[in-house]
């Protein structure tokens, strides 16, 4: 009786944290990077949504067109996935991609960008660059090209369009930052004050992904870390982050910083959610969030309808 009453009162979010900790309980210091990503994709991979995928070489990068049926052709959203820059993949967060594209009605390209510590920074900055130069090869205008992405794809989503505009060229119409990684100096306050509450990303473990992204570099380098950037310039930002999470400051703090210099920030904290709470479709508030999402989108890329997420 004892260990029903206890299912009973497991919520959502608990689950989803049982989900995480049960990947994480599994590897240890002998554990390789092959293997540690492979178990994600396991974990996370696949999806039930109704869409397509087609792989594709976007710009020599491996990525995805992932599209819902009848969406627009002169429209997308380039999608950078998380995992700290040391694991992820378009595979593990296909499902998420998949539920943004059914709501919001427009296609997705996800590329699978290098990951580190093969592939230090900037190769997956340099990645995200050659796949919106592609897309703009295509013929698709920036005006209707959207960012995305979570965690250290929001950072990546962040990082592009400022190189973008540091070289002088056209910037996506808007960016989505779902529990954005801005700051691989870990200066927010959120790394102690939601230590107890984070069930997962301590700021151990942050500072660790970050030598592991950047080896020797300078953790404050603003393509590196867009919170000490100069953000002025930068298109519609919409942020959503969990009130949990040890990482919320790097998205309460920008949001600050980049609205001082005059950029459109729709800062959403969400009560009692955890890191990229998106990804799980057992939390009622993942669907709001997306529907949110979906909103956004197509207010800037003025798409003709907006979909419930599936």
């Amino acid at each position: 009786m004892a260990d029903t009453a206890a299912n009973v009162a497991t919520t959502p979010v608990d689950r989803a944290i049982a989900r995480l900790r049960a990947v994480y309980r599994g590897w240890n210091r002998d554990t390789s990077v092959g293997q540690m990503r492979s178990d994600w994709d396991v974990a996370f991979g696949g999806t039930n949504a109704p869409v397509s995928c087609e792989p594709v070489s976007a710009g020599g990068i491996d990525g995805e067109w992932i599209s819902p049926a009848g969406v627009p052709q002169d429209k997308a959203i380039l999608y950078f996935h998380g995992g700290g820059f040391r694991i992820g993949s378009v595979s593990s967060h296909r499902d998420l991609i998949s539920q943004i594209a059914c709501a919001s009605g427009c296609r997705v390209l996800a590329i699978n960008y290098r990951l580190a510590p093969e592939h230090r920074f900037p190769a997956g900055l340099d990645d995200a660059l050659a796949a919106y130069g592609w897309m703009r090869e295509l013929g698709l205008k920036s005006g209707n090209i959207a960012f995305a992405g979570d965690s250290a794809g929001g950072n990546l989503a962040l990082a592009a369009m400022l190189a973008l505009r540091e070289r002088g060229l056209p910037l996506p119409v808007s960016a989505t930052l779902m529990s954005p990684w801005t700051d691989m100096a870990a200066t927010g306050a959120s790394y102690v004050s939601r230590a107890d509450a984070d069930p997962i990303h301590q700021r151990a473990m942050i500072v660790a992904l970050a030598k592991n992204y950047l080896g020797e570099g300078d953790p404050k380098h603003p393509l590196a870390s867009p919170l000490h950037a100069d953000l002025g310039g930068l298109p519609p930002l919409l942020i959503q982050v969990g009130d949990r999470e040890t990482v919320r400051d790097d998205s309460v703090m920008l949001a600050d910083k980049a609205r001082a210099v005059g950029v459109d920030v729709d800062l959403q904290v969400w009560d009692g959610m955890i890191h990229v709470f998106q990804m799980f479709p057992e939390i009622p508030e993942a669907h709001q969030a997306i529907a949110s999402i979906a909103g956004f989108l197509g207010r800037h890329l003025h798409l003709k309808a907006e979909r419930a997420s599936s």
